[in-house]
C-alpha cells in the first residue's frame, strides 16, 4: 500500500481573472474548489491511475470535514487525525494568462499528542508499503518531524519518498529514502547554486545521492526532469509541450506518475516516463492529471 502524509490539508479556492490589479475591486472569470496540500495532490493522481492509497494528515474544523468530503468524493481513501481546534487551511490561488499568485493561510496548530497519534499509525506499515512525505510543516510542528518518522518507517523496510524544501529534504537523507524529488531551485537552494540545465541538475543530483538517496528525481519545469537511479544511472526526458494552464500540484503529480510507473514497470526509465508525463499532464490541466490524461503524453515519449 502507498501512503502519504499531509500535515496541513487545505481547501484550494482557484480564481481565474483576465488580469490582477492590486488594490481594486474585481470579479472572477471562473472559481474552482479543490481539496489541495502536496500529500494530497500525490493520492489523487495515484487514485487518478488506479493505484490503491490511504492519504494520511490532520484536519480540524467545518473545513477539515469538507476537504475529507471532497477526497471521498473523489474516491481517495483518507484516514486523518482530528484536531479539536481552529479550521484546516483554505488556500487562495489566483491565476490570469500571464501569472499566478498564491496565497497560503497557516493552518491549525498539531499538538504533540497528535503527532504521536500519526506515529503510531505509521508503525503498522511493512516493507511492502511506500510512505510519501511531502511540503512544508505547520509552525506548530518541530522541524524534526520527518527524521522522526523516517527513523521508524526505516526500520520497517518501508520506501520513503521525500518531496520537501531545504532542511526536511537534507536530514531526511541519513535514511536513505528510496526517491527524493527537488526541483531545480529547490536544489540549488540546497547548495547556494543556480540550477538551470541538466548537467547541473545532474552534477548537484549526485551529491544528493551520496549523501544517501537510493534515487534522485529533479523536476525542471518546461525543460524537463532529470533522474539519477540507485545504480547511479543517468536519464533526462524533456517535458511534453503545450500551453501551461496551472503548475499547482504539477511536482506531485511527477512524485505519483514515477510511483505508478515504478509499481507497473519495475523500471526507471519507465517511471521516469510516467512521472513526467503525469506532471505535464497537470500543468497543461486545470485539474490534477487524469489517466486518459497521463497516458496520452506517456505513449508520445
Amino acid at each position: 500500500m502507498i501512503y502519504t502524509v499531509t500535515f496541513n490539508p487545505a481547501l484550494d479556492y482557484n480564481l481565474e481573472l483576465d488580469k490582477l490589479e492590486v488594490g481594486k475591486i474585481q470579479k472572477s472569470k471562473t472559481e474552482l474548489i479543490l481539496p489541495g496540500g502536496k500529500g494530497i495532490n500525490v493520492s489523487t493522481v495515484l487514485t487518478n491511475l488506479g493505484i490503491s492509497n490511504v492519504a494520511l494528515g490532520f484536519k480540524a474544523g467545518f473545513i477539515g470535514e469538507e476537504i475529507e468530503r471532497l477526497l471521498k468524493n473523489m474516491n481517495v481513501e483518507t484516514d486523518f487525525i482530528k484536531l479539536e481546534d481552529g479550521n484546516s487551511r483554505i488556500n487562495v490561488k489566483i491565476s490570469s494568462s500571464t501569472e499566478e499568485t498564491a496565497i497560503n493561510a497557516n493552518g491549525p496548530k498539531i499538538s504533540e499528542n497528535k503527532i504521536l497519534g500519526l506515529l503510531e499509525k505509521l508503525k503498522k506499515l511493512n516493507e511492502n508499503d511506500f510512505l510519501v512525505l511531502s511540503g512544508s510543516i505547520p509552525a506548530s510542528v518541530k522541524d524534526d518531524i520527518y527524521e522522526r518518522i523516517c527513523s521508524i518507517v526505516k526500520k520497517q523496510n518501508v520506501k520513503i519518498v521525500v518531496d520537501a524544501t531545504k532542511s526536511l529534504l537534507v536530514k531526511a537523507l541519513e535514511y536513505n529514502p528510496f526517491l527524493i524529488k527537488p526541483n531545480n531551485e529547490e536544489l540549488g537552494e540546497i547548495f547556494g547554486v543556480d540550477i538551470h540545465t541538466k548537467e547541473d541538475a545532474i552534477k548537484y543530483g549526485k551529491k544528493l545521492k551520496d549523501m544517501g538517496a537510493l534515487n534522485v528525481l529533479v523536476s525542471m519545469g518546461k525543460i524537463g526532469a532529470v533522474l539519477i537511479d540507485e545504480e547511479n544511472k543517468e536519464y533526462f526526458l524533456e517535458s511534453p509541450q503545450g500551453k501551461r494552464v496551472s503548475t499547482v500540484g504539477s511536482g506531485d503529480s511527477m512524485v505519483a506518475g514515477f510511483i505508478a510507473g515504478y509499481l507497473k514497470y519495475n523500471n526507471y526509465y519507465e517511471a521516469l516516463k510516467m512521472g513526467i508525463s503525469a506532471g505535464a499532464a497537470s500543468a497543461l490541466s486545470k485539474y490534477l492529471a487524469t489517466k486518459e490524461e497521463v497516458y496520452n503524453l506517456y505513449n508520445k515519449l
